[in-house]
């Protein structure tokens, strides 16, 4: 079947494509780099001709709170519309587990509003929560590094590899359609700090890190499992170790 991958030239999105092709699946990137715009509807139709999955893997350019709302809702509304217009039957979405846990943060409010535009859209779906990724240990770092110190909140993270979080998106798209959300997380829990620090260290990043009360997750305050998936999550095999191992 014909799928199309909206933010298909990404990170998540290339390998997404590359398991769809694995199997057998007409693949299609779609992202500004190839004509396909979702803020503005620009190739939308034409990208969507004859497809029967949409999946959507895309992200804001910029994490300001009026930005990513504005992102997320007119790229989302804009690919529904087109969907529904084009007969698509089922799309699918990448999201974040937390999400209606974490408020307090701009991009999360942004995220909630995409599923909640989702679900209310008429096309068939399934939402796919997926944990941090092991990649953006630094980028989280980054996020709260005051001078050489990175202050992190206290609380607990199950991160996952993003060739998992592919092979998640893709069984999804090769499925049926939910209605519902999918979580999907690595093997491991890891205190927040303890999974910042494994990262740098990889990186030989000599920042310091510590715990801070008042700090937050993109804005957000943390309870000890607010990142943490629920019990039904399927569980990917990659370790942490493993995968720094294999980048070294």
């Amino acid at each position: 079947m014909k799928v199309v991958v909206i933010g298909g030239t990404g990170l998540i999105g290339s390998k997404v494509i590359d398991r769809l092709e694995e199997h057998g699946h007409e693949a299609v990137a779609a992202a500004p780099s190839t004509g396909v715009d979702t803020l503005t509807g620009e190739g939308l139709a034409e990208v969507l001709k004859d497809a029967s999955v949409v999946v959507d893997v895309s992200n804001s350019p910029s994490f300001e709170d009026a930005a990513v709302m504005e992102f997320f809702r007119t790229s989302t509304a804009n690919l529904l519309k087109a969907e529904a217009e084009a007969g698509v039957g089922h799309h699918v979405a990448l999201s974040v587990v937390g999400t209606d846990r974490l408020q307090g943060s701009g991009y999360f409010r942004a995220k909630l509003a995409q599923e909640e535009l989702i679900k209310a859209s008429g096309v068939p779906w399934t939402i796919v929560h997926a944990t941090q990724f092991f990649e953006f240990a630094k980028g989280l770092a980054d996020g709260v590094t005051e001078g050489d110190t990175v202050r992190l909140p206290a609380g607990k993270i199950q991160p996952i590899a993003s060739d998992d979080v592919a092979a998640a998106v893709a069984r999804a798209a090769a499925g049926s359609p939910v209605g519902g959300v999918v979580e999907v997380a690595g093997p491991e829990a890891f205190e927040l700090e303890e999974f910042i620090r494994r990262g740098l260290t990889a990186l030989n990043d000599p920042r310091k890190i510590v715990t801070d009360p008042q700090a937050t997750y993109w804005g957000a305050e943390l309870q000890e499992d607010t990142l943490l998936p629920g019990p039904g999550a399927h569980i990917a095999e990659t370790r942490f170790a493993d995968w720094l191992a294999r980048r070294r």
